[in-house]
């Protein structure tokens, strides 16, 4: 299993020096891949949760690519809605190349609505969008001479039916995020089902979840996966590996902007599972 972390590229604690920070902890420490999310426009609704700055995807991977050497660099999640498909494409192939062959590419509908309009988009089309994106670029990679993208994986975030569909007929790997154990031991069995029905392989089970360690362990009926006490998220690991998870994700980011000011909590927690989990 290999293990990455999602990296704050927003809020006011947010710059160029804290993002290298967090490259060198995140490599340093051994952790497998750095993930960044996306945002365009911060509009009021994406303001109450990830307010300014915030550093576009794309833009930050290939800077950070040039300061990491082995850690795989991704999105958690990409707006399929947001970018022209042929536009993500160039971007994404240039990016893996420009890396080493390091790029994860997660991708997902979205949900904030004021962004969708701010930039033109149809919010009510988005799971079509997210389709047609993957769909662009599959076809678009085909052609090496052009692209030469190599082998990108595509993971699909979501938790409908309909994510999960998608990333059975269009991904590499399920890509599920900040979920309770139980609901994803539910919809893994879910997600065999959808693909043994739609006679294709079951893809990669590659969930995202919150890291938040506390000294006390936590009620498991309101807990989700990676929260709790450190005997419960590495119980949470033992469930996840019996799952089939091939990558997970670690979240640290609790909801508070303030805490891109300070990440050294955030830091510790990592440094803390990484050598309970080795």
């Amino acid at each position: 299993m290999e293990i990455g972390v999602n990296v704050p590229n927003f809020g006011p604690g947010t710059n160029p020096a804290r993002l290298r920070e967090w490259a060198q902890v995140v490599e340093g420490l051994g952790y497998d891949l750095l993930m960044v999310s996306d945002h365009v426009v911060i509009t009021p609704d994406v303001a109450e949760q990830y307010p300014a700055p915030f550093y576009e995807p794309f833009t930050t991977l290939s800077w950070l690519a040039g300061i990491t050497s082995r850690v795989r660099l991704g999105t958690t999640v990409l707006i399929a809605g947001y970018r022209h498909p042929l536009l993500v494409a160039r971007m994404a192939a240039n990016l893996n190349a420009l890396s080493g062959g390091r790029l994860v590419l997660g991708v997902g509908a979205g949900w904030a609505q004021q962004e969708f309009s701010a930039l033109g988009a149809e919010h009510s089309r988005r799971g079509r969008a997210t389709d047609e994106l993957l769909t662009s670029l599959r076809a678009a990679w085909a052609d090496e001479a052009d692209y030469g993208a190599g082998r990108i994986p595509l993971w699909v975030g979501g938790r409908s039916t309909a994510a999960m569909r998608r990333a059975v007929l269009l991904g590499d790997a399920w890509h599920p995020l900040r979920e309770r154990v139980d609901w994803l031991r539910t919809a893994t069995d879910q997600l065999r089902e959808i693909a043994a029905a739609a006679s294709r392989p079951v893809p990669a089970f590659a969930p995202r979840i919150l890291l938040r360690l506390t000294d006390a362990p936590l009620p498991e009926e309101t807990r989700v996966a990676g929260e709790g006490s450190i005997d419960q998220v590495r119980a949470d690991f033992d469930v996840l590996r019996e799952l089939g998870a091939e990558s997970v994700v670690l979240d640290p980011f609790q909801g508070d902007p303030a805490e891109t000011e300070h990440p050294e909590t955030a830091w510790q927690a990592l440094a803390t599972l990484k050598q309970e989990l080795t």
